[in-house]
């Protein structure tokens, strides 16, 4: 049973021939190279991908502005803890230069103090 919709061979032919007609009547109206409205538009979207570029390179050069400000700050942070860990150190080696020559003054008094003792004995056995 054929349906009322099934077109025969002609109909179907027929079908694709105004098809491709109109497919040739919409480029047959797309606008030419030359045409003045297709420039404006070509004119405008390069407008807007120089001004998308401008704004693309201002975003990278503020990126690299703060990197480098990043960078600057770790390595002023970086000299000042290198310049404590510096005054500590010596501040620690100067202590342990008093401490060493509190000690040896120490040893020194005692081994005067033995001494004059020594004396004395001996002064004593005389």
């Amino acid at each position: 049973m054929r349906h009322a919709s099934d077109n025969g061979f002609a109909d179907r032919r027929k079908a694709a021939a105004e098809a491709k007609q109109q497919l040739l009547k919409k480029f047959a109206s797309a606008p030419k190279p030359d045409d003045p409205e297709l420039a404006s538009k070509l004119a405008e979207r390069q407008a807007n991908a120089a001004a998308r570029e401008a704004r693309r390179a201002e975003r990278e050069r503020a990126k690299q502005e703060e990197h480098d400000r990043q960078l600057a700050e770790a390595a002023a942070l970086t000299a000042a803890a290198e310049a404590e860990a510096k005054a500590e150190a010596v501040a620690r080696e100067g202590a342990e230069r008093d401490r060493i020559s509190r000690v040896i003054a120490d040893e020194a008094e005692r081994k005067a103090e033995r001494d004059r003792r020594y004396a004395a004995r001996k002064a004593r056995q005389r």
